[in-house]
């Protein structure tokens, strides 16, 4: 399984300015490709408590510090953005990161990318389901015949440049919507299965409505990672009391924008537990958490969102060199071993 990193480079409520966080930002990914991590995804946003707009230039930046890692957006809201764009950015990206370049797609959790660029929210998945389907024609033919609703067509016109990488990964990020999860099995296209809240073992039915529609559609079984909150310390005591502040802070401040019910420190203490939604703890919790959920959903990617509030950066990097040191080493051994005693015993 890979095991890796993604953020929306939160500045918060000014705690810090978005060129502190910017520089951080490629700080805290140089160091994930030096610790072993397989991938790091930014996310795209456009609001002031985050830093990236446009993670392709994040992620070239990070390309010419990195050498080994994979660089995705986590994600990129193509509802709202127009795919030949997306699809330039991210296969510049992977020209100069010599074939490290991922699209992980998404339809965007906030909303104000739409009045931004000019799209009704009535389109929501509509504007997506169409949008998806032209970064498919795009990555697949160098020139391109496509016509559809919220875009002017295209005529037989060429698309450059040309990725490395054949294909170009594109991923579909899902959250709770159980038509996003057939959609993406029905394209045979790997999904991203966000789980943020609650207990994992609710989400096993998005994975297999994932898998069934691509074995339905003729696909070969399509890849799956999942996505969570979490923070790894020395301790579980010490990552416990360090993340919950900034955690609360966020995701009560998001909530009054939605209408969710505050987070107390009771209800953060339970997601804490095995079955819970959030990995945070010591190296060894956060590997037993990530095994525990490997048993639920058999995935391929694990990505952890380290700073879901602002926190120092020394503990952000202190929290990447524990998992890549010590949670992911515990972590591949340990389904190397199961591997092999599947195997044995088949």
């Amino acid at each position: 399984m890979e095991l890796g990193i993604y953020t929306f480079a939160e500045v918060g409520a000014g705690a810090v300015s978005p060129a502190d966080r910017l520089r951080r930002l490629l700080e805290e990914i140089e160091l994930a490709d030096q610790v072993g991590l397989d991938v790091y995804g930014v996310g795209e946003h456009h609001r002031p408590d985050y830093a990236v707009s446009v993670p392709a230039v994040v992620l070239a930046a990070a390309a010419a510090r990195t050498r080994r890692i994979r660089l995705t957006s986590a994600v990129s809201v193509l509802s709202s953005d127009d795919p030949v764009r997306v699809f330039q950015q991210f296969a510049t990206l992977d020209l100069l990161s010599g074939g490290r370049a991922e699209i992980m797609a998404g339809r965007g959790s906030f909303v104000e990318s739409f009045p931004l660029f000019g799209y009704a929210l009535r389109d929501y998945d509509e504007l997506f389901e169409e949008k998806l389907d032209l970064l498919l024609a795009l990555r697949a033919s160098e020139r391109v015949t496509w016509s559809g609703r919220h875009r002017p067509p295209i005529d037989g016109l060429g698309v450059h440049p040309r990725p490395l990488q054949q294909p170009l990964p594109v991923w579909v990020a899902v959250g709770g919507a159980p038509e996003s999860a057939l959609r993406a099995g029905r394209l045979g296209l790997p999904m991203v299965l966000g789980i943020i809240g609650g207990l994992p073992e609710r989400f096993r039915p998005f994975a297999e409505l994932h898998r069934r529609a691509a074995a339905e559609a003729g696909h070969p079984r399509p890849a799956l990672a999942i996505g969570s909150h979490g923070f790894v310390a020395r301790t579980s005591q010490e990552a416990a009391d360090e993340w919950y502040e900034p955690f609360a802070e966020t995701m009560n401040r998001i909530g009054r924008e939605r209408g969710w019910p505050p987070i107390t420190r009771a209800a953060y203490d339970a997601s804490l537990e095995l079955r819970g939604a959030n990995l945070v703890g010591s190296p060894e919790q956060v590997a037993e958490k990530i095994l525990f959920q490997h048993e639920l959903f058999g995935h391929d990617r694990f990505l952890l969102q380290l700073s879901v509030g602002p926190l120092p950066h020394a503990s952000v990097l202190r929290a990447i060199e524990l998992f890549g040191a010590e949670v992911a080493p515990a972590v591949r051994s340990e389904l190397a071993r199961r591997s092999a005693a599947a195997a044995a015993s088949a």
